[in-house]
């Protein structure tokens, strides 16, 4: 229920006026209103707010009035009544995510505590400014950092302008809870274009993906649509095409991308938007075109292309790529959906089943790996086969993970498809769905590793806040241990994703699919063990927190289910490790006859 003010609720305010630039008048009266006064509070103030019908909190330095919610408070009324007039910030965090504050703060702020981070913060935020304010407050705090270091180790030197040498910090600033190069660390791979790329990444996923996530989860995606409306958005901010990898496909897209777009951008680009701690959401707005679109892009005719890819690029239709079957996963030779050729030889005749399809139940184009000529891979075609078709079916798949993904069971019967409709050659579709499995799999170890470091940092700050025998968890041996490990096995894993993905930016595409198929594929499964060690440790941290769906452990509960979506698609971890050391092999007996 929404709060209605209390006849003390307005009492002791203090207003804040904000200026307005001389000469220019604010023509926008919602603006103008928000911006007429900020309602600030002492901490004494705000201890008079503590009696039946009239209680307030403190959290983050924002004051809230939870009179009308203590009735509704899941925890029970007591919980809430006995923190009346107090400061509950670290009692609040020990047990909620900021999913909650997200919903309930339109309704339960009244202002703010005066002087605090969060009273500044909304005061820059109601200038008619805005974005001026902020964007100078971060300039001023940028160069104090700058200041402080070069007074800490003198000047950074620039022995190469084209790559990073102490950067200023960004994001949350846990120690490892982010890549090296975020944390003032020297890096030879990024520069200040990847910087820039960065900023735009973080706060466009923070705006637009983390605050629906649970939500999204909940719901097995965002609804009958898909994500169409966000990947609209995404198009029109200049961030989607990233999906399809370097180089950026103007092509296709009448949007600019990053200066010299390359595969760390790309790199940047997933990792940002895995952050948001949900591998069905990363999936749904990731897991079809990535893998659905290239082979079209590649190999399909120019009609086709001209059809189909700019409109899956600027987010108004969805694709997907349909090889693994029921009764073949891994073994991509031995699928068995056929497609024969109508007797008037201008359609294939498809008729098979494909299962565990991500986005298929939103798509509207399939990428359809079929068998047109004889057993094994040489007798595979790709096809693409629309929605619209007569003899499509759909059904949506619930998974121990991945929820959001839109995970599905297709099944084609009698599906007429033009031969127009044919991605490159007759049988020659095994080499093109190799072509892509480089790609597909990088990618899916930058989302890994991303959610190993998003378990490590909810553990690390849940273990600095939460108490017990006395002291922080942090401060217990056993689970330092358990966060020194999850270090290791993140930094090393990180340290060989960028190395491989140099190698992506500095060959073409034939001699890095021949010289890095067997490390990626190693590395994948380097990934998804430390994944899965993540996921475990942090569950232990936050011991029940983390069993519960929602709240404070709700990202790691999440990411727990879905570590087998990353152990298993895009090769499992025993293909992996069986084709790494047979590539490893091939190698030897090649380099050894030299």
């Amino acid at each position: 229920p929404t709060p209605t003010p209390t006849h003390t609720q307005h009492k002791h305010t203090h207003t804040r006026r904000v200026p307005t630039r001389p000469g220019v008048h604010n023509t926008n009266q919602k603006l103008a209103k928000m911006s007429e006064e900020i309602k600030t509070f002492t901490r004494e103030e705000v201890e008079k707010h503590s009696n039946e019908g009239d209680m307030w909190v403190i959290i983050d330095g924002q004051v809230f009035d939870i009179s009308d919610f203590v009735d509704a408070h899941p925890g029970g009324r007591l919980v809430l009544a006995q923190e009346a007039g107090k400061d509950v910030t670290k009692k609040y965090g020990l047990f909620h995510g900021p999913d909650v504050m997200r919903k309930y703060k339109p309704r339960l702020l009244v202002g703010y505590i005066q002087d605090s981070k969060a009273a500044k913060s909304a005061l820059r935020a109601a200038t008619p400014d805005a974005k001026e304010a902020q964007a100078k407050y971060e300039n001023k705090r940028d160069k104090a950092i700058s200041m402080t270091l070069n007074s800490m180790f003198g000047p950074a030197p620039k022995p190469d302008m084209s790559v990073l040498v102490r950067t200023n910090p960004f994001g949350q600033l846990v120690p490892y809870g982010d890549p090296a190069w975020y944390q003032t660390l020297n890096s030879p791979y990024y520069k200040e274009t990847h910087v820039l790329w960065r900023k735009k990444c973080r706060a466009w996923m923070d705006e637009h993906v983390t605050p629906n996530v649970q939500k999204w989860n909940e719901n097995y995606g965002p609804g009958e649509n898909g994500y169409r409306e966000v990947l609209t958005k995404m198009y029109k901010d200049s961030i989607m095409p990233a999906c399809v990898g370097a180089p950026w496909p103007k092509q296709f897209v009448d949007v600019q991308g990053p200066p010299g777009f390359d595969a760390f951008h790309e790199l940047i680009f997933i990792d940002e938007m895995s952050r948001c701690g949900s591998g069905g959401v990363t999936w749904g707005f990731l897991g079809g075109i990535t893998i659905g679109l290239p082979p079209v892009i590649h190999f399909g005719s120019e009609e086709l292309k001209r059809r189909v890819v700019p409109g899956c690029l600027n987010g108004k239709k969805i694709i997907c790529l349909c090889i693994t079957e029921p009764w073949a996963g891994s073994d991509v030779a031995g699928l068995q959906t056929t497609a024969k050729k109508s007797k008037c030889g201008k359609y294939y005749i498809v008729n098979g089943s494909k299962k565990w399809i991500t986005n298929g139940i939103w798509a509207d184009y399939y990428t359809v790996a079929v068998r047109t000529g004889g057993p094994g891979g040489k007798g595979i075609s790709l096809l693409l086969i629309e929605r619209d078709m007569e003899g499509v079916s759909t059904r949506h798949m619930k998974c121990m993970g991945v929820w959001a993904s839109g995970t599905t069971y297709i099944n084609f019967e009698d599906v007429k498809v033009p031969v127009e409709n044919l991605i490159g050659k007759e049988n020659k579709g095994w080499n093109y769905v190799m072509y892509n499995f480089n790609h597909e799999r990088w990618g899916l170890i930058v989302q890994t590793l991303r959610f190993a470091r998003v378990c490590y940092e909810e553990a690390f700050k849940y273990a600095s806040k939460r108490k017990t025998f006395g002291k922080p968890l942090i401060k217990h041996q056993s689970i330092r241990m358990k966060l020194a490990e999850m270090i290791r096995k993140i930094e090393s894993a990180q340290c060989w994703l960028e190395s491989i993905t140099y190698q992506l930016t500095t060959m073409k595409k034939k001699e890095s699919n021949m010289k890095l198929g067997g490390a990626i594929a190693l590395l994948k499964t380097h990934a998804s063990k430390t994944f899965e060690f993540c996921a475990r440790e942090a569950a232990q941290i936050f011991g029940g927190a983390a069993y519960t769906r929602g709240g404070v452990g709700a990202k790691v509960e999440a990411l727990y289910r879905d570590v087998r979506a990353y152990a298993i698609p895009g090769g499992s971890e025993e293909i992996m490790m069986d084709f790494g050391s047979r590539e490893a092999v091939k190698k030897f007996e090649r380099f050894s006859r030299m």
